[in-house]
C-alpha cells in the first residue's frame, strides 16, 4: 500500500478522463490518473472512434479521441508538471472504497491500493452491438471504417443522398430513423428489427407510416460489400432478401460503466448514468463524474470536457479552500501571540 495520500485521482482515459487531468495539473492541483489497462481500453469508446468531423481542428487526426489525447499526455509528461502530474500508464481501478475520514482507497489492476481525497471518473459507456450469426465481431469492420455509425450528432452528415439502415426494435431506433429522415436527403430508409419484434410507440408508428420509412423485421446474416475495405452496400437476411444501404446506425442502447460508482453506493438514473449535481458531484461527497457516464448531458467530446473542467476547478476551489482557511488560522494565532 502506498501511505501517500494524493488530493485528486482521475479514473478513466477518454476525452473526459484527460481533460479532467490537464485542468487538475495545470490547477496546480496533485492529480494521480489512472487511464486504464488494456481491457479496459479495449471496450472505451475512445479506441475505436476514428474521424472526428465535428470539432473545429480534429479532422486531420486519424484517431479523432486517441490522438489528441496522446499530445495532452505528452505535454503534461514535461519536467515542469512533474510536481503535480502522476501518471499510471495502463493501469486500471478494480475497486473503490471510502473510509471514515473521508478518504478514497482505490485498489488498481495490478493489486496495489493507493489514497485519495478526490475522485473524477470518467469511465464513460460503450454501445451495443448486434449480432449477426451470433457474433457481434462481424460488423467491425464497417464501424471501422465509418459505413455503420452509432451517433447522428456526430456522423449523421455522412447519410446525404445515401440509402440509410437504422438497426433497431425500440422507440429509440425509430427516433434515429425519424430525425435522419427530417434532416438529410435520403432516398430510402430502413429501420431493421434483426429479427426482434418491434416496439414502436404510438406517435414513432404514426411518424414511420408519414415518412414512408420501410419496416424489415427478419434476421440479418451477412452484409453486402467489402469487408476488407470497410464498404457497405447493403444486409442479406434470413430469407435471402437484400436491403440496399450505403450506411447504417446501430440503436439498440449502451453499456454504462458504472460499476466503481456502484460500489460507492452512487445515485444513479433508471438508465444507469450516475446523478450528479451542476459540479458532477455525485450523491458521495468529493466522488465527481465527467464526460458520458454523467446523467444528463450529451455524450460528446465538447461536453465531456465542459463537465470534466467543471468537475476539477470545483475540487480545485475546495483543495484552495481548506488551505486558505489553514493559513488564516496559522496567521491568526501569530498575530496573537505577537500583541
Amino acid at each position: 500500500m502506498n501511505d501517500k495520500i494524493y488530493e485528486t485521482t482521475v479514473i478513466g482515459g477518454g476525452s473526459a478522463g484527460i481533460m479532467a487531468t490537464l485542468r487538475s495539473v495545470l490547477n496546480n492541483d496533485e492529480t494521480l490518473f489512472f487511464p486504464g489497462n488494456q481491457k479496459d481500453k479495449k471496450k472505451s469508446r475512445a479506441m475505436w472512434v476514428r474521424k472526428v468531423e465535428n470539432i473545429p481542428g480534429f479532422l486531420d487526426f486519424k484517431q479523432g479521441i486517441n490522438n489528441p489525447n496522446k499530445q495532452a499526455y505528452d505535454y503534461l509528461s514535461q519536467e515542469k508538471y512533474a510536481h503535480a502530474f502522476f501518471p499510471q500508464k495502463n493501469i486500471g481501478i478494480s475497486k473503490i472504497e471510502k473510509d471514515q475520514d473521508g478518504i478514497f482507497n482505490l485498489t488498481d489492476s495490478n493489486g496495489d491500493i493507493w489514497k485519495t481525497k478526490y475522485v473524477i471518473l470518467t469511465t464513460g459507456m460503450m454501445d451495443v452491438q448486434p449480432f449477426i450469426e451470433n457474433d457481434i465481431r462481424a460488423i467491425f469492420p464497417f464501424a471501422n471504417s465509418q459505413a455503420i455509425e452509432y451517433c447522428v450528432r456526430c456522423d449523421g452528415h455522412h447519410t446525404n443522398d445515401n440509402e440509410i439502415a437504422v438497426i433497431g426494435h425500440t422507440s429509440s431506433a425509430a427516433w434515429v430513423a425519424i430525425m435522419i429522415n427530417e434532416r438529410y436527403k435520403i432516398p430510402n430508409l430502413t429501420i431493421m428489427t434483426n429479427g426482434k419484434t418491434p416496439e414502436f410507440d404510438d406517435e414513432t408508428k404514426e411518424l414511420i407510416e408519414l415518412y414512408k420509412i420501410n419496416v424489415e423485421t427478419k434476421e440479418i446474416v451477412d452484409f453486402l460489400g467489402d469487408k476488407k475495405e470497410g464498404i457497405l452496400e447493403g444486409f442479406i437476411l434470413d430469407d435471402g432478401s437484400i436491403i440496399h444501404a450505403q450506411n447504417a446506425f446501430v440503436s439498440l442502447g449502451v453499456i454504462v460503466y458504472n460499476e466503481l460508482a456502484l460500489q460507492l453506493n452512487a445515485e444513479v438514473d433508471k438508465r444507469g448514468f450516475v446523478v450528479t449535481n451542476e459540479k458532477g458531484q455525485s450523491s458521495v461527497e468529493n466522488f465527481y463524474i465527467a464526460g458520458d457516464l454523467r446523467a444528463g448531458i450529451k455524450k460528446q467530446i465538447y461536453t465531456a470536457w465542459d463537465s470534466a473542467v467543471d468537475s476539477a476547478d470545483d475540487i480545485n476551489a475546495k483543495i484552495r479552500r481548506e488551505r486558505r482557511q489553514k493559513q488564516l488560522l496559522e496567521f491568526r494565532e501569530k498575530k496573537g501571540d505577537n500583541k
